[in-house]
């Protein structure tokens, strides 16, 4: 297949090489790191075994053109660039495939190409880009994907079976929406906390929603530090706010259709203490690096949707607060 890989950060880079590493002419839209994987192809780091490969470089949508799939790896704050940097690459048959974080990124395809074209993923999956062109696979790399708006079927079925024979393990979600309210147990506590912890995490115990926030500055690069998911579930107030807003997601998800096991954050919680270690969302990267955070898909639009279901989300509500504070440091 003809693929276009838009969002080549570590998750889009790490996906489109294997890609290219499983035969697929693969065409990486880049900006700066153009040079580096032009001159230097993309090399993986990754308990399962190293690699490098050379997929097409390119600085704009023109020069790759019609896909038969489009991969999107973009930050879900860079949507309003869909139609610029996406229209160039689709078809009458090409398949849209997101592997954003949270909410509303399907939805915001939908707008400019047919539903029919439109799948979504999720990607479970520890990952960090070491510098351009080099990507560092910590642990894990499932994809689980579906149809937008419709139950999945054939066609999700063949685009999951892509990704296994490219060595990335894929299964199919019958019900995609379901699928990311169940990934948004995980995606809310440890990539908010990860962030709102940089000025303590006794901030949702404070009453004053206007105070201003000035967050922990790390002592080498004088940028703020966030807080990973080992020092988050050593504190006692972590793990007890992880659960809460665990808990709140899994109410606003069963309140409006895609009733999920209470159970899971437990069990989310676990593995994560259990598996990845010290590991920085990559909402905490964006917030250390200095780069715009996911707030709205990954906190606001949740928030939203419990609102007008009528449920309680008063952790959810407060971390919304304190992301949106903390993003003006980064704007």
């Amino acid at each position: 297949m003809k693929i276009g890989v838009v969002g080549c950060g570590a998750l889009g880079s790490f996906y489109g090489a294997r890609l290219q590493q499983a035969g697929h002419q693969t065409h990486f839209l880049l900006r700066s790191d153009y040079e580096a994987v032009r001159d230097n192809g993309v090399q993986i780091i990754s308990p399962s075994g190293d690699f490098r490969v050379f997929p097409h470089a390119a600085k704009d949508p023109e020069e790759i053109g019609v896909c038969d799939l489009v991969v999107i790896g973009l930050k879900t704050t860079a949507n309003s660039q869909f139609e610029r940097l996406i229209r160039p690459l689709v078809g009458p048959k090409t398949w849209i495939l997101t592997l954003q974080n949270g909410l509303g990124n399907e939805e915001a395809l939908a707008e400019l190409f047919p539903e029919e074209n439109i799948y979504g993923g999720l990607c479970f999956v520890c990952l960090n880009r070491l510098e351009p062109g080099v990507i560092h696979h910590i642990a894990h790399g499932k994809i689980v994907l579906g149809e937008y708006n419709r139950l999945s079927g054939e066609n999700a079925n063949t685009l999951s079976a892509i990704f296994n024979a490219a060595q990335s393990k894929c299964e199919v979600a019958e019900n995609l929406a379901q699928a990311h309210w169940e990934k948004l147990v995980w995606n809310v506590p440890f990539n908010g906390l990860g962030v709102a912890g940089s000025v303590g995490l006794e901030a949702f115990e404070e009453p004053d929603l206007r105070k201003q926030y000035e967050p922990e500055l790390n002592p080498e690069t004088g940028k703020p530090q966030g807080i990973n998911t080992e020092v988050l579930l050593a504190s006692d107030l972590g793990e007890k706010l992880a659960r809460e807003l665990m808990h709140e997601v899994i109410a606003t998800a069963t309140q409006i259709g895609y009733p999920i096991d209470p159970g899971l954050a437990d069990q989310q919680i676990e593995r994560t203490r259990g598996i990845m270690g010290p590991y920085r969302a990559s909402t905490v990267v964006d917030f250390e690096e200095g780069r715009p955070l996911e707030v709205e898909a990954l906190f606001g639009e949740p928030l939203r949707h419990a609102q007008k279901a009528g449920v309680e989300t008063p952790r959810l509500q407060r971390l919304y607060e304190i992301t949106q504070a903390l993003q003006t440091i980064v704007d």
